[in-house]
């Protein structure tokens, strides 16, 4: 009988994420305390970018975005939003990225807890940026 296996992977639908960085761009045009301010999210590559008139309104707009990604079902766990840096002018900056992966300590601490538990039969190793689990039975 062939052994069962299933990968422990963080990916995130990008389709999902675009769908929510245009809902939230769309509630930030609109919306009467963000009106004059400048305020705006956009993608910059792969990740995305936060511009307001001050930190607080930055903190805001990040606030729209996270709302909109969990409507969407997006893990904003997978977010690893950078505090707000002052750019030109008076303009604040916030880059956001979106990890795509497991990174290698996380995939040991995964790894560490699987092993931990000290179950039967079951092993777990890192292939690049995943974990595989395999096991004899489905259980």
């Amino acid at each position: 009988m062939a052994d069962s296996s299933f990968d422990i992977v963080s990916k995130v639908d990008h389709q999902e994420a675009e769908n929510a960085l245009n809902q939230a761009r769309k509630e930030i045009e609109q919306r009467y305390d963000f009106k004059g301010t400048g305020a705006s999210v956009e993608w910059s590559g792969e990740s995305v970018l936060i511009k307001a008139n001050t930190e607080e309104r930055a903190k805001a707009v990040l606030d729209v975005f996270q709302s909109k990604l969990i409507k969407r079902g997006v893990p904003v766990k997978n977010l690893d939003a950078g505090e707000p840096v002052p750019g030109g002018g008076d303009t604040w900056h916030r880059d956001i990225r979106l990890k795509q992966a497991l990174d290698g300590e996380t995939c040991k601490k995964v790894v560490a807890a699987i092993k931990a538990q000290k179950f039967k039969k079951i092993q777990a190793s890192i292939q690049g940026d995943t974990v595989r689990v395999v096991s004899p039975s489905k259980d």
